[in-house]
């Protein structure tokens, strides 16, 4: 079997986000793995693919993002996925459905239909926050309020809302591949058997989108590493690379013991 070695670094952000809301983290990942690979991959309807049409579900986004994988390259070797959110279950599925591909993965602030419920893989407090983003005309406004529920570095508001401001005006997604992505993350179900890759899972404790109890489910479900930052948001690469990018260091010093169930 395959086994993380941080030498093939595979990229998956989440939804509605593409490849350069990664910001800073790519060059810290990259600073602590300086002879390792590290390729970001856009999700279909985002970045690069921002005018394709979403598949509207997860094992449909996958197929899509390991062919782009071939494309680049980045499966010459079998690749460690970091994946956040909607990329972190369009990670699991690929883990589980060509198990050659990839040696581990590290996934963030993750959630599955079938192991929480609803109201905790979007936590029902901000319900009405999101409701009010469809009425927000600006892009700058729009993007700051989804800052705002994203991360929890203020001091790195007016900078990253300007940043996010020009992606989207860049590379716009589409109301229509929203709804698929949401469609897709909605309705993911992993199902049995877990992936026989080690799989480290983060959270947040301060994440005010997804419970954090939904990574604990699945941590609890199967037996899988989780480490929980104290004070970050959704967005944990973006509030605290470093420390991502620490756990993950002592991860791969201590790999995960195979579990049978």
């Amino acid at each position: 079997m395959n086994n993380p070695s941080g030498n093939n670094w595979i990229l998956l952000r989440g939804l509605t986000r593409e490849s350069a809301h990664w910001g800073d983290f790519i060059g810290t990942l990259q600073a602590a793995f300086p002879e390792a690979t590290v390729t970001p991959l856009d999700l279909p309807g985002t970045g690069r693919h921002y005018r394709s049409v979403s598949p509207k579900t997860i094992r449909g986004i996958a197929d899509k993002v390991r062919a782009e994988a071939f494309e680049q390259g980045a499966l010459q070797r079998p690749a460690t996925i970091l994946a956040l959110s909607l990329g972190a279950m369009v990670a699991w599925e690929w883990m589980r459905t060509y198990p050659d591909d990839i040696g581990g993965a590290v996934l963030i602030n993750c959630s599955f239909a079938g192991i929480s419920p609803f109201y905790r893989r979007l936590r029902w407090q901000i319900y009405g926050r999101l409701a009010a983003l469809t009425w927000k005309r600006g892009v700058l406004e729009r993007e700051s309020a989804l800052l705002h529920l994203l991360s929890n570095r203020q001091e790195h508001y007016p900078q990253l809302a300007r940043d996010w401001e020009r992606i989207q005006k860049e590379r716009p997604v589409s109301p229509q591949n929203t709804c698929c992505q949401i469609l897709a993350a909605a309705t993911y179900d992993p199902g049995e058997p877990k992936p026989g890759q080690p799989v480290l899972l983060l959270n947040s404790r301060g994440d005010r989108l997804v419970a954090p109890s939904c990574s604990e489910a699945i941590s609890n479900q199967w037996h899988l590493t989780l480490d929980t930052h104290p004070w970050g948001g959704h967005d944990l690469t973006v509030d605290d690379g470093e420390w991502v990018v620490g756990r993950i260091k002592n991860w791969l010093n201590q790999p995960e013991p195979t579990d049978e169930k």
